[in-house]
């Protein structure tokens, strides 16, 4: 009996000594940042790399910074200053170089631009870097680009409990840049793979196998084979390659079977877009600007040290581009909405007006009454086969007081925009072109289209001489439209209020483009004249289905449905609206089918003049 009593005994301490040994601490990470002329971007880069979720007593920071010609040393050392102060992290390596009169490498006749003695240069102090992190004996080496926005806190813990040899968080740009090359061609450059673009847009979600990874690789440290890691060619023995610090280190792993992955399960950051040679170092703060507000489409605004706000760059003047008033609509309960507008105007020197929309979720019979609001008899709307939603009526207010007080104040032109925008790169610069071109053709439009949802199979044509200026097909979506004092007045003319359906089934009924007779025949007379930007210039920050999306006009109760007649299908509905399930696929890509004639509408038969998406 004492024997099983010690063997007992003996078996519960190896258990409890198991549980106690099985309390790791978190993997030794060495964060090399290489840093030239970033002063515009360091403040949003810093912030968020403190704000990471991972224990800063196993990080080791390594600055390399030279031949700034901006003050991205004095930021660095400002912040270096105030860290060390804290004694959180391990430790925290900087060199830091000086320079005088160009401040540039030999060779080089801008900091813009890549030459060899550049890439020679990069190679060097990135495999510097590598070997640095070895002597240190760290767990992970992270080669993080100081133009990198880190807008999740646990990637650095999601990548290491990832656990793979190489691995890269998924960083999108503008347009369909990232941080990952899915194939390399046989020059070992660039080559689209088939996959990317739904790796990219995080259709396909997960850890991808993939040629390259850039600007945020973490390299496992701990295995054998990552001795064979190098970000220098003369490190790898015959090498094949071109001479650029990103391709030797993706060759290094692929000729030595390492895999190298790039994880998108989230939203994890941005990256800048790189500068062309023939530009400037000015140019970087426009790119930052449009990445900025990119970011809010999926994050809040990055609140950055207020150490930094003396260094960030001065906002442009508010405008209102000519106008005579832009006009931001907002539930006052989406009070995040808000802020995210507000920071966008700031960003792009936008004055506009908040205007608070009207509540469906607080709509009462009483204001119903008041208002002398009722749906149209037999409406059915078209995805989900019901009457008005609350919150439809509710949108449709919002807007309908506008147009109302646009005509009280005798406002010439108006923009309204919704609160649920984002807004195209560069959106400043398209959109004086776009109202240049307006202004020029004032006689064919009453209302145009800065943003909306083009549906299936609409055919479109652009107005003779302009460039950016379509004549409008049945369309959805009020995200964004320049409005007349003429438009405002026939929107009001046939009291919509009395037969209400949404307001984006309305305005296309009042420009005579609306697939279901039935409606049409309630207004008789749509003599609206509706253009559109095309490109578009804003879209919606989240689509059907996505992470994120929510519909405040959805989101309300029904209004009680009047009898009437039955309104049926109708020759067009089936080939213009798309079902839910189309809906999500879609909507990116501006509507499969969906076609935009070069010529004016007389020549519609012209095959020639056609433009498909899909066609290229």
């Amino acid at each position: 009996m004492r024997l099983l009593v010690g063997l007992s005994l003996f078996l519960l301490s190896v258990v409890l000594c198991e549980d106690e040994s099985s309390e790791w601490k978190d993997p030794t990470v060495f964060i090399t940042i290489l840093v030239r002329n970033k002063a515009h971007v360091l403040p949003y880069f810093l912030s968020l790399l403190y704000n990471l979720n991972y224990p800063k007593d196993r990080i080791i920071l390594y600055f390399k910074s030279h031949d700034n010609s901006d003050n991205s040393l004095e930021i660095l050392e400002e912040w270096v200053e105030k860290v060390n102060r804290e004694h959180k992290y391990h430790s925290i390596i900087k060199e830091l170089e000086t320079c005088s009169g160009g401040c540039l490498l030999a060779g080089e006749t801008s900091p813009v631009g890549w030459n060899d003695a550049k890439f020679q240069h990069i190679m060097t102090v990135r495999q510097n870097a590598l070997d640095l992190a070895r002597f240190y004996w760290s767990d992970y080496m992270w080669n993080l680009d100081s133009d990198v926005l880190l807008l999740n806190p646990d990637v650095l813990q999601d990548l290491v409990n990832a656990n793979l040899p190489v691995v890269a968080p998924l960083l999108t740009s503008l347009g369909q840049y990232s941080n990952f090359w899915g194939e390399m061609n046989d020059d070992f450059y660039y080559k689209r793979s088939a996959d990317y673009g739904a790796i990219r847009e995080r259709k396909k979600l997960g850890c991808h196998n993939v040629a390259m990874v850039h600007s945020s690789q973490l390299i496992d440290l701990r295995t054998r084979e990552s001795d064979h890691v190098a970000f220098h060619h003369r490190k790898i023995p015959d090498y094949p390659g071109p001479e650029d610090d990103i391709i030797v280190f993706a060759l290094s792993c692929s000729l030595n079977d390492i895999p190298m992955y790039v994880c998108n399960q989230k939203d994890y950051g941005m990256i800048m877009l790189p500068l062309e040679d023939h530009q400037k170092l000015e140019d970087d703060l426009e790119i930052l600007r449009y990445v900025l507000l990119e970011s809010t489409s999926r994050h809040p605004p990055i609140k950055i040290d207020p150490i930094f706000h003396k260094y960030l760059p001065q906002l442009p003047q508010k405008s209102k581009f000519g106008l005579d008033e832009i006009y931001m609509i907002n539930l006052e309960r989406r009070e995040d909405r808000k802020e995210r507008m507000d920071y966008n105007f700031d960003l792009l020197g936008i004055n506009a007006k908040h205007v608070p929309a009207v509540d469906g979720r607080v709509l009462t019979a009483e204001y119903l009454d008041q208002k002398k609001i009722r749906m149209m008899p037999g409406f059915s709307e078209p995805y989900h086969d019901r009457p008005l939603k609350l919150g439809e009526i509710g949108c449709f207010m919002s807007h309908y007081n506008i147009w109302e007080e646009m005509i009280n104040l005798d406002y010439e032109m108006i923009l309204v925009l919704e609160d649920d925008i984002r807004f195209e790169p560069f959106f400043i610069q398209k959109f004086h072109s776009f109202l240049e071109e307006l202004r020029d053709r004032r006689e064919d439009w009453d209302l145009a289209f800065v943003g909306r949802k083009i549906l299936h199979n609409a055919e479109e044509w652009y107005l003779d001489g302009t460039n950016s200026l379509v004549y409008v097909d049945y369309t959805h979506w009020t995200l964004g439209y320049v409005l007349t004092q003429t438009g405002a007045r026939k929107l009001i003319q046939p009291e919509p209020l009395s037969k209400m359906i949404p307001v984006d089934e309305y305005i296309p009924i009042m420009y005579d483009r609306h697939p279901n007779i039935t409606w049409m025949n309630n207004f008789p007379v749509r003599n609206l004249k509706a253009v559109s930007a095309s490109p578009r210039l804003i879209f919606p920050t989240h689509y059907t289905g996505e992470d994120g999306y929510i519909s405040d006009t959805e989101d309300t109760s029904l209004i009680e449905a009047d009898k009437g007649e039955d309104t049926g299908p109708t020759t067009r509905e089936e080939t213009m609206v798309d079902t839910d399930e189309e809906k999500g696929a879609k909507e990116k890509e501006g509507g499969e089918g969906h076609c935009v004639l070069a010529k004016d509408k007389s020549k519609l038969s012209t095959s020639n003049d056609i433009q498909c998406n899909g066609d290229n």
